[in-house]
């Protein structure tokens, strides 16, 4: 067989197998999600839902009833339940919020509110005296090893979810 066609079997598979390889790389973002939320993979069914800063559309009089008018929602969007036992929730300012006891059922949500109350599987409570989520901020969700699960900015610049 003559060198020129040795040659160019060789690039016809060198090309091939980049190809691939090329395929199997692909960057996450051309997986359909959202490259402005950030997921590690392992906890990628727990997602940041809703939020409702600010207290509410009511007075923001500082009362426990306008803390708890304020929450962030963090979903599990898979099947299968997760505990989120040393999870933490943050706010852009620093203010943390670390779950405790809880395990979220797959296709559920929690909301975090803000002021005092009793914590059942659907509504938990960070016992704070004033407000955390402003009109324009970021809560970003990490697991129990510090990584970030999900971040969600609303306001100015970023998503507003009411």
């Amino acid at each position: 067989m003559p060198a020129s066609r040795i040659a160019t079997r060789i690039a016809a598979t060198v090309l091939a197998s980049g190809a691939v390889v090329a395929a199997v790389a692909m960057p996450a973002s051309a997986d359909g999600r959202d490259r402005h939320d950030r997921h590690d993979g392992r906890h990628s069914s727990i997602v940041i839902g809703k939020v409702q800063a600010d207290g509410g559309r009511g007075r923001d009089d500082h009362s426990n009833r306008s803390l708890n008018a304020e929450w962030v929602e963090v979903k599990n969007v898979g099947w299968r339940e997760v505990n989120l036992r040393g999870f933490t929730l943050t706010d852009r300012d620093g203010n943390r919020y670390r779950f405790s006891h809880l395990r979220l059922d797959g296709h559920s949500s929690v909301k975090v509110h803000t002021g005092r109350g009793r914590d059942t599987d659907s509504d938990v409570y960070q016992d704070r005296r004033r407000e955390i989520w402003n009109e324009r901020d970021t809560a970003t969700l990490r697991d129990d090893r510090g990584r970030t699960i999900d971040s969600k900015s609303w306001g100015r610049g970023g998503h507003h979810h009411r």
